[in-house]
């Protein structure tokens, strides 16, 4: 590569499916590295994932600190020991305090199986269901201290078919979203978007609504 990679740590707490997704496209040709990958769960496939790949792996359980900012100040300080440029939540399953979200304002970026801001939280695919969408999605978004509220970078649209359950919507949702992240941080490694005095600029200029890829 002829410019320094970026550098990555990646959370996560289940399969590690974005993540294997990223491991891919580092392969081919994007330009970051991911340093570690840390899990609240030392059951995680995604660890299995990294160590095959030769990235770092630690767990940091969540059950022994007495509350949320006292575990949070803990990831903070093993994250910080990588000297990451990007943090990457992956299927990260802990609602991040303030304090944690402030610390890498800027630098924390999550992906949600939903066209947000539809459908913020958990079951997605079954609330889309039931809303009776006709399109459903995944976002990339910055995190802010706002559950889901982060400004969205880029949109998949997978359209909702008749016959559609709740775990055939989820596969094809999961499909672009192993499209997507991996193209935006390709973006953040470029230069091309961030977040400058609380605002989402792309190419030096404002984004006030999301890039959307397969629009319906």
């Amino acid at each position: 590569m002829s410019k320094e990679a970026l550098s990555l740590v990646v959370l996560l707490s289940g399969s590690g499916s974005n993540l294997q997704a990223i491991i891919d496209a580092t392969a081919d040709g994007l330009p970051a590295k991911i340093a570690a990958v840390i899990s609240n769960r030392d059951d995680a496939y995604g660890l299995e994932r990294a160590a095959k790949s030769g990235i770092e792996t630690r767990v940091l359980h969540h059950k022994p600190y007495p509350n949320r900012e006292t575990y949070d100040q803990a990831l903070i300080e093993l994250i910080d020991g990588f000297q990451p440029d990007l943090i990457i939540l992956a299927g990260f399953m802990r609602i991040l305090s303030p304090l944690f979200v402030q610390h890498y304002q800027g630098r924390l970026l999550n992906i949600h199986p939903s066209l947000l801001p539809k459908h913020k939280g958990l079951h997605t695919h079954q609330r889309a269901l039931e809303a009776g969408d006709t399109v459903h999605g995944a976002s990339v978004h910055f995190v802010t201290e706002e559950l889901d509220g982060g400004s969205v970078v880029l949109q998949a649209q997978v359209a909702v078919e008749a016959n559609d359950t709740e775990e055939r919507l989820a596969a094809r949702v999961l499909k672009q979203e192993h499209i997507i992240y991996p193209q935006v941080i390709g973006w953040f490694a470029d230069g091309r978007i961030a977040i400058i005095n609380h605002q989402l600029e792309m190419d030096g200029k404002p984004l006030n609504t999301p890039v959307i890829v397969h629009p319906l």
